[in-house]
């Protein structure tokens, strides 16, 4: 089986990379990266040099892999950083989903695409009506959010239209080892790691610490992925999270008590939003009578496991802030 994984270098990709090694050892894995740099590149992948947002680029790609399966993984994927280049937000995520469906379509390839949306789509969503389910509104609230439920709409619009075997995943936060460190958790890990080898004084900066997120951990967020391709509906979207709600607060308590270093936290403004959702949880009931998908990993192994890489890896912090996730 020919498997494409757009976003391969990134984040999630390296941790779904490792599981379709034990999942389907004889298939064949293709990364679509943006320059062949084999020192990102995980040695099973066999590259593909494309750009999402150069359509040219993606058929010459695609005619050369022709996968079976897409799961469909890059992206601009900050938040925060969409509120400053909120035009990145839109031409990869929006268009260049576009750019990859389409391409699909012209070549007349059959895969089934997996497609990462995120919850961010649903926007504020009452508390009485949470957990969320997949026919609540979109109602997203930052550029990145926007973007998003565009690439959402781009992907049923696919399936509707032009039959392509498109399935959305509207994924929840998630992290753990090797997450880039503008994200909330692995900032805060990097933060301790440094203050435990005496780099940075006992503070810690943050910013809104009151909204309550739904985490997975990213090892049951790639087998959610190959779940998704075995046993999704085409045409469907399904939320994939933990069903458990817990504050970034709580988040930073359990990983400043996973340390022996006396801390304290202050706020940054720097990293305060222009807006936020006070509180997003999953309802995963969809997902799991489709595919049988339960997380694993409970959060505390989640957050030990993330302050133990970065405890390993302090010395690549630099590297890893401009690593795509």
């Amino acid at each position: 089986m020919n498997i494409l994984i757009t976003g391969v270098t990134g984040f999630v990709g390296r941790h779904l990379v490792n599981h379709l090694r034990k999942a389907v050892p004889d298939s064949e894995i293709w990364g679509l990266v943006w320059e062949e740099d084999p020192a990102l590149i995980p040695a099973e992948v066999h590259p593909l040099t494309g750009d999402l947002t150069l359509p040219s680029s993606l058929a010459r790609s695609l005619e050369q892999g022709r996968p079976e399966v897409v799961l469909h993984l890059a992206g601009a994927t900050s938040v925060a950083s969409s509120w400053q280049q909120p035009d990145r937000s839109f031409q990869v995520n929006a268009i260049g989903t576009l750019n990859l469906l389409e391409a699909l379509r012209s070549l007349e390839l059959d895969p089934t695409v997996v497609v990462a949306t995120s919850a961010e789509i649903y926007g504020a969503v009452a508390t009485e009506n949470q957990p969320i389910h997949e026919d609540s509104p979109l109602n997203p609230i930052s550029p990145y959010a926007t973007s998003k439920a565009a690439q959402d709409l781009i992907a049923a619009q696919y399936h509707r239209g032009f039959k392509l075997r498109t399935i959305r995943l509207r994924l929840f936060p998630h992290t753990g080892p090797g997450r880039p460190p503008q994200f909330a958790a692995s900032g805060f890990a990097r933060q301790i790691a440094r203050i435990e080898r005496g780099l940075d004084p006992p503070v810690i900066a943050v910013g809104n610490l009151d909204p309550i997120r739904d985490f997975s951990d990213v090892r049951d967020i790639a087998r959610a992925y190959w779940a998704a391709a075995l046993e999704g509906r085409p045409g469907a979207a399904y939320n994939v999270g933990s069903g458990r709600g817990v504050s970034i607060r709580e988040v930073l308590d359990q990983l400043i008590a996973l340390s022996d270093s006396e801390i304290e936290t202050r706020v940054d403004p720097q990293r305060l939003r222009p807006a936020d959702i006070d509180r997003l949880v999953a309802d995963t009931s969809l997902f799991a009578a489709a595919t049988g998908w339960q997380p694993e990993i409970p959060l505390d192994r989640c957050l030990a496991d993330l302050l133990d890489w970065w405890r390993a890896n302090i010395a690549h912090a630099e590297e890893l802030s401009s690593t795509h996730p």
